[in-house]
């Protein structure tokens, strides 16, 4: 039997466990409620999208070599581009999901992004997340306006509403006061023991009955538990024939696909990687830090697709990813050899039911004259128009402007 100090300590350790990450964010309905899922993967620092998504001929090309004499993705060799189109290419080091392009499942959007010209990742990344650009007032963030658009019972009362893991709640969620903090499924717990485990949950139903706050907070700590608990704190088996990379982006995909398999109703994840600020040494002719990154990104969400879609249930064929990044670099590669903050990024969405294996969006080219402030690749696309398209046409959310205030979406771009 525990004395009384430790009982304490193990409360307290259950409290803290709700606190605080950024590292992943998942939002379930209640179990048994299959529909609609959103992972959205957000990569912090401001990624080089003219190294994801390099031009491979004409005009353009000639421009992007004369910019970039080290940093520019080469067209032959060991690490050369993979073909998109006649047009543009991917970097090497995402080979792994130019077999999803082939299949249809992953479709690119480059030069996509905020209208806001600022340059500065914090409030680059607070504009975006919120969902209103320039605007840092807004009360909650954009998911948590979709999650409260979701049409009629399809989403259910939400059992666990939001939960994240690492060291902060993504803006994102920001207003949704139900958050809840997840690092790992098997540390979310009251400890090894089973009866242990009996005497805190019983505990804490006593001392959580009541209608306050605080009430309400413990008793969602208590269904947070029970629904880890029902998942289990075992290690994760994937479907046959996937692969997880390792680190820890890896790590929050196969939680996300555990939630999943496990039917807890898992509606909305958010995954953020970090490190692409690459002000030095980005690497030379398509190998170095930015490629071993890419790599990581792409070999990790390609097993997390794979992993979804060969389980029997075939989970990937309701499953919509969405990569964005705060802003795109500078075209010009500096004297350190990186590159500088700039303005127009891409973005990635894979799925089920993702009109995949082609590009999305203009191009709008890299003469000077084409450049945003004669420096940065341009915006043609707002990243609210591709999230508009998804929410509307896979969640049947019927006034995206509810999500986006004061944004008019146009046509659908028909990604999904």
């Amino acid at each position: 039997m525990p004395t009384r100090r430790e009982f304490l300590m193990g409360c307290s350790a259950a409290i803290a466990a709700m606190s605080g990450s950024q590292l992943s964010s998942l939002a379930l309905a209640e179990p048994g409620l299959e529909g609609e899922l959103l992972v959205v993967v957000f990569l912090r620092g401001g990624w080089d999208a003219l190294s994801v998504i390099p031009p491979l001929d004409g005009p353009d090309r000639a421009i992007y070599e004369a910019a970039r004499p080290a940093l520019k993705i080469p067209t032959k060799g060991e690490a050369a581009a993979l073909r998109l189109n006649d047009q543009l290419g991917l970097h090497g080091s995402l080979a792994p999901l130019l077999e999803l392009y082939q299949d249809k499942r992953l479709a690119v959007i480059p030069a996509c992004g905020m209208p806001s010209d600022t340059r500065s990742h914090f409030d680059a990344m607070e504009y975006m997340e919120l969902g209103t650009p320039d605007n840092r007032n807004t009360a909650t963030g954009w998911i948590t306006r979709f999650l409260q658009a979701l049409p009629g019972k399809t989403s259910g009362p939400l059992f666990i509403p939001a939960v994240s893991a690492g060291d902060g709640m993504a803006t994102s969620l920001r207003g949704n006061l139900e958050a809840m903090a997840l690092n790992q499924p098997k540390d979310f717990k009251f400890g090894d023991d089973a009866d242990w485990r009996k005497l805190m949950r019983e505990t804490f139903a006593a001392l959580y009955r009541g209608d306050t706050w605080l009430h309400q907070a413990g008793q969602k700590t208590l269904k947070a538990l029970q629904a880890i608990e029902k998942a289990g704190y075992h290690d994760y088996t994937p479907s046959k024939g996937v692969e997880y990379p390792e680190g820890d982006f890896a790590e929050s995909l196969k939680t996300i696909a555990r939630f999943v398999k496990q039917g807890l109703g898992l509606r909305v994840a958010t995954v953020d990687l970090g490190g692409w600020d690459t002000h030095q040494w980005q690497g030379d002719g398509g190998k170095g830090y930015l490629a071993e990154l890419l790599k990581q990104l792409g070999a990790g969400l390609a097993a997390f697709y794979r992993d979804l879609e060969h389980d029997r249930d075939n989970y990937a064929r309701r499953l919509t990813v969405v990569v964005m990044s705060e802003f795109g670099r500078r075209l010009n590669q500096n004297a350190s050899g990186g590159t500088d903050h700039g303005h127009g990024s891409a973005m990635l969405v894979l799925g089920g039911a993702v009109n995949g294996g082609k590009l999305y969006g203009k191009w709008p080219g890299l003469a000077p004259e084409q450049l945003y402030d004669r420096a940065d690749l341009a915006v043609t696309t707002d990243y609210r128009q591709v999230l508009s398209d998804i929410l509307s046409r896979r969640f049947g959310v019927s006034k995206v402007d509810a999500v986006f205030p004061g944004f008019k979406a146009g046509g659908a771009l028909g990604i999904v």
